[in-house]
């Protein structure tokens, strides 16, 4: 698949297709290796914790719904969340970024999406048209994998395939940077945007395991274009370079999951809004109960 010109949309990184046969492929595994998902519901359940307010009409955009809506029934919050919807076929939310499953402008005062907007082939655009389908101050909760996620694993599968191929084709997906996040949700036009990144170390008795787990949560390459299967001999080599260079003192070897949370919500009027320049009664220094220095003192 060839990239479309400038003029025409956002380059094509990911297939959106394939990724939607990996999501099928991984549902009836997916409860077998859910535990990052089941990490950033818990994340979103608790931002909903310290805001006391009632969401009457939430939507979960997660490619695997219904994880959000588990971690929520054990949360004090549940009270003031109505009935979550999980809307969009698979094939829909596969692929983030086209018009947000059919919702219509302002019709949601809460969005959650778990783990799957780092599939986006145009993420600044996702997030506006997301942002679009919120009512005026209502809120949106996200994760996604950021770029530090599964770096171990990237660096031996290029290094094995170039060893035995000669050459080395993209294995793993390019990941955003999440300290980002903030200034993406501010493109988008999200008012008071938070940005956090947790880093999760996994351990696996070899990477077999780890390309196991990532099968079953649907995050097998999915890289637009013809990818040529991997070796025998590349895989084995790959191993061999994994517990080279990461193995731990047991034996067992560490993969990285970055995941950067998102929270922001769309523009009100009733909303905290920085002061206007030049508007502070009270000196920085005195607030601080420091000595104001000038330019001319030692």
């Amino acid at each position: 698949m060839s990239a479309p010109s400038p003029s025409s949309g956002p380059p094509i990184i990911f297939d959106a297709a394939r990724r939607a046969v990996r999501l099928s492929r991984a549902a009836r595994r997916f409860p077998d290796a859910d535990f990052l998902h089941l990490r950033a519901a818990e994340n979103a359940v608790n931002s909903l914790e310290v805001i006391l307010r009632e969401f009457q009409t939430p939507v979960d955009l997660s490619p695997h719904p219904g994880v959000f809506a588990r971690a929520l029934a054990d949360s004090p919050a549940r009270e003031r969340v109505a009935e979550v919807r999980a809307v969009g076929s698979t094939a829909e939310r596969a692929a983030p970024g086209a018009d947000p499953l059919g919702l219509e402008d302002g019709s949601a005062d809460l969005i959650v999406n778990l783990l799957g907007l780092h599939w986006a082939n145009d993420l600044p655009g996702a997030l506006s048209q997301i942002r679009r389908a919120l009512k005026p101050d209502g809120l949106f909760v996200a994760s996604l994998f950021g770029a530090a996620t599964l770096k171990e694993l990237r660096g031996v599968l290029t290094e094995a395939e170039l060893e035995v191929n000669g050459g080395a084709q993209a294995r793993v997906s390019p990941f955003a940077d999440g300290f980002d996040g903030a200034a993406l949700l501010q493109r988008a036009g999200f008012a008071l945007p938070v940005t956090d990144v947790d880093r999760v170390t996994v351990r696996y008795g070899d990477p077999f395991a780890l390309m196991r787990d990532l099968r079953a949560m649907g995050e097998t390459n999915v890289l637009a274009g013809p990818i040529r299967p991997l070796s025998r001999a590349v895989l084995a080599r790959a191993a061999q370079l994994y517990a080279e260079r990461h193995a731990e003192a047991d034996g067992r070897i560490p993969a990285t999951f970055e995941m950067v949370h998102l929270a922001g919500w769309a523009p009100h009027e009733s909303q905290q809004k920085p002061a206007k320049r030049g508007s502070a009664k009270t000196r920085l220094a005195d607030a601080l109960g420091v000595r104001e220095q000038t330019g001319e003192e030692g």
